[in-house]
């Protein structure tokens, strides 16, 4: 008979195999998968459907969407973030990856955010950009990039990128370990939700009065 102690450490380790199997993203079962993004579904898939592997052309592996400066006063941080999605580069799909572009003004900031289902490497092309994350033990890294120089945020962290000149733009390229990584901007998170977190909630977590609350919250459009 298994001692409750012995059962627990199977367990734990049963655990720690089935993780250590888990991957951001599926392996593709075929050499591509060519979004369809014309049909309509009616259902849910995790992806897009594949379109006839015989009406493959290399029109469908390639994209001008990164080519072009994004547009960086839509929002108050400025900065733009063009990415490559099945839309736009339908031989992306099933590939586990996705690129962006990303444009930021002069002293513009990528706020800090998180992507929960991938990692992230990022290559300055020009400018220079104070970039950075914290762990989980709320130890900050952070770096100088100059264009050529690259920088990695892990999975999962909350991270940063700032424009260090404060007239002339910048530009990086990031490259993330899924196709579908997400993006949760700290500050969006939690001052703008619908509905909105209490007030009672956010004055003790930030230490703040209320009426900071409401400050934020105005100035984000939350």
């Amino acid at each position: 008979m298994k001692t409750p102690t012995l059962s627990l450490l199977n367990l734990l380790l049963g655990l720690a195999l089935l993780m250590g199997r888990v991957k951001p993203d599926p392996d593709p079962l075929q050499d591509y998968c060519i979004a369809d993004t014309r049909t309509p579904q009616p259902f849910f898939l995790n992806g897009a459907p594949c379109i006839d592997p015989n009406q493959a052309k290399s029109s469908h592996f390639t994209t001008t969407a990164l080519s072009k400066p994004g547009n960086t006063k839509t929002n108050p941080f400025g900065f733009n973030v063009t990415v490559t999605n099945t839309a736009n580069l339908p031989g992306v799909n099933t590939l586990g990856l996705t690129l962006a572009r990303v444009d930021i003004a002069g002293n513009g900031l990528v706020p800090p955010h998180s992507h929960p289902r991938a990692s992230e490497v990022t290559i300055c092309l020009k400018g220079v950009l104070l970039v950075g994350f914290s762990d989980t033990s709320n130890r900050l890294f952070t770096q100088q990039l100059k264009p050529g120089e690259s920088f990695v945020f892990p999975k999962g962290l909350i991270h940063f990128l700032f424009n260090l000149d404060s007239v002339g733009p910048a530009v990086a390229l990031s490259g993330l370990s899924s196709q579908n990584p997400g993006t949760q901007v700290t500050s969006l998170a939690t001052f703008t939700t619908k509905p909105p977190i209490p007030d009672e909630i956010m004055k003790k977590a930030f230490q703040i009065e209320a009426s900071d609350v409401a400050r934020i919250r105005k100035n984000l459009g939350g």
